[in-house]
C-alpha cells in the first residue's frame, strides 16, 4: 500500500507542471520589470543617447518593451531594434556603433573647429555657409532632394524584417506639415521615408511625403511622444533620455543667443507640456474614498526615471547639433555611457518599484 493510500488526507507528491512553476514564480515575487524608453531628438547630440543605450544594453538586468522617439531619438530607437533583431544585445550595440560611425564621416574636417580639450564647434567658414544658406529654401539649394542619410539607413536597416517581427514596440514621431498634428508611426509601418520624415528639418531638407501627406521633423509636435508608452505598453516604467537642458543659466541677450533659445524651446515645448500633464494627472488621481477607475489606477502605477544631459558643456551649443564629426560623436557617446552608468548605480533599483525623478519639480 502506498503512503498516500494509507493516509488519504495527505496528497500524493507530483512534479509541478510548467504552468504551475510559472504561477509559483508569480507568487514568490514579480519578474524584473521592463523599461520603456523615451528618446529625445537633437541631431548630432543623439550620440549621447547612443552611449546611454550602449550602457543599458551592457547591463543584463535591463529589459525593454517600448521605444518612442523623434528625429535622432527615432533613429536610435529603430537602429536599436534592428540590431537586436539581427543579434540580440550585442547586435543592438554593434548596430548603434555602425550607424553613428558612418554619421561621423559626413562632415569634412575643414568644417570643424576644436578648441582646448574637448571643445568642438563649427568652423567660421561653416557658420558663414550656414548663414548664407539661410537665405535660400531647400528646393533652391538642393533641387534633387539628395540626402546621404537615406542611403545609410537603407544599407543598415532591414525595414521589411522589422515590420514583420520587430522585437519591441516602436513609436516614431512625425509632424504633419499642413495640419501641425503629431503622427506616430508604429513598427509595422516603418519605412525609410518614415524615419527621414521624423528627422526632416524644413530649413535643410525637402518635406517627406507619405501617402500624399508632407511631413517635417517629429520634434516640432513631440520630442519625444510619451503617451504611446503609457497607453500601449504593459510596463509601467518609462526612462526619459533628454538632450535639451531642462534649465539654462542666464538670459539670452545677443541675437544669436535669442534665436538659438527660440529653436530650443520650439523643440521642447510640447514635451514639457505633456510631462506636466502626467505630473498633474498623477497627483489628481491620488487614491480617495472613491473607487479609482482604470485610468486612475494606471496613472498611479506609472514610474518615471530620467537621464538628463543638462550638466554637460558639450551639449549646450545649439549649433553643434549639426556637428556630424566622428571625434565629437565619440565624446558624446562616452558621456552618455558615464551618465547611464551613474544612473544604473544610483537609481536602477527603482525599476518596478518607484519613480526616481520628481515630476512635479521638473515639469509641473
Amino acid at each position: 500500500m502506498t503512503d498516500s493510500a494509507a493516509n488519504p488526507a495527505r496528497p500524493a507528491v507530483t512534479t509541478p507542471t510548467p504552468t504551475g512553476l510559472a504561477r509559483l514564480k508569480r507568487w514568490l515575487g514579480p519578474a524584473p520589470s521592463r523599461l520603456n524608453l523615451a528618446l529625445q531628438g537633437g541631431g548630432a547630440h543623439g550620440a549621447f543617447t547612443w552611449g546611454v543605450l550602449d550602457a543599458l544594453l551592457e547591463d543584463q538586468r535591463i529589459r525593454f518593451e517600448g521605444l518612442s522617439g523623434s528625429s535622432a531619438g527615432a533613429m536610435n530607437a529603430v537602429v536599436f531594434a534592428d540590431g537586436w533583431l539581427k543579434g540580440g544585445r550585442d547586435g543592438a550595440r554593434q548596430g548603434l556603433t555602425d550607424f553613428w560611425t558612418e554619421v561621423g564621416k559626413q562632415m569634412p574636417m575643414g568644417m570643424v573647429s576644436q578648441g582646448e580639450g574637448d571643445a568642438f564647434s563649427l568652423s567660421p567658414a561653416s557658420k558663414m555657409l550656414m548663414k548664407w544658406a539661410g537665405y535660400f529654401s531647400p528646393t533652391q539649394l538642393n533641387p534633387l532632394a539628395l540626402n546621404p542619410l537615406r542611403d545609410l539607413l537603407n544599407r543598415q536597416i532591414d525595414f521589411e524584417q522589422l515590420r514583420a517581427r520587430c522585437p519591441f514596440k516602436l513609436f516614431v514621431g512625425t509632424t504633419q506639415v499642413n495640419t501641425g498634428k503629431l503622427r506616430v508611426f508604429r513598427e509595422t509601418q516603418l519605412t525609410v521615408d518614415v524615419l527621414l520624415a521624423s528627422a526632416c528639418l524644413p530649413t535643410i531638407h525637402h518635406p517627406v511625403e507619405i501617402d500624399g501627406e508632407p511631413y517635417w521633423d517629429g520634434g516640432y509636435a513631440a520630442n519625444p511622444a510619451v503617451f504611446p508608452l503609457f497607453y500601449h505598453c504593459d510596463s509601467r516604467d518609462v526612462l526619459l533620455v533628454l538632450l535639451s537642458p531642462l534649465q539654462r543659466e542666464g538670459t539670452p541677450r545677443t541675437l544669436q543667443e535669442i534665436e538659438a533659445r527660440i529653436v530650443e524651446l520650439a523643440f521642447s515645448a510640447n514635451f514639457m507640456r505633456e510631462m506636466r500633464m502626467f505630473a498633474q494627472a498623477i497627483e489628481f488621481s491620488s487614491p480617495t474614498f472613491l473607487t479609482l477607475g482604470r485610468l486612475e489606477r494606471r496613472l498611479q502605477k506609472m514610474r518615471f526615471h530620467m537621464i538628463d544631459s543638462s550638466h554637460l558643456a558639450s551639449l549646450q551649443q545649439t549649433e553643434t547639433k549639426l556637428l556630424a564629426h566622428g571625434p565629437f560623436l565619440d565624446l558624446l557617446r562616452g558621456q552618455g555611457r558615464e551618465s547611464a552608468a551613474a544612473w544604473l548605480a544610483d537609481r536602477s533599483d527603482g525599476i518596478g518599484r518607484r519613480s526616481t525623478v520628481d515630476l512635479k519639480k521638473w515639469f509641473a
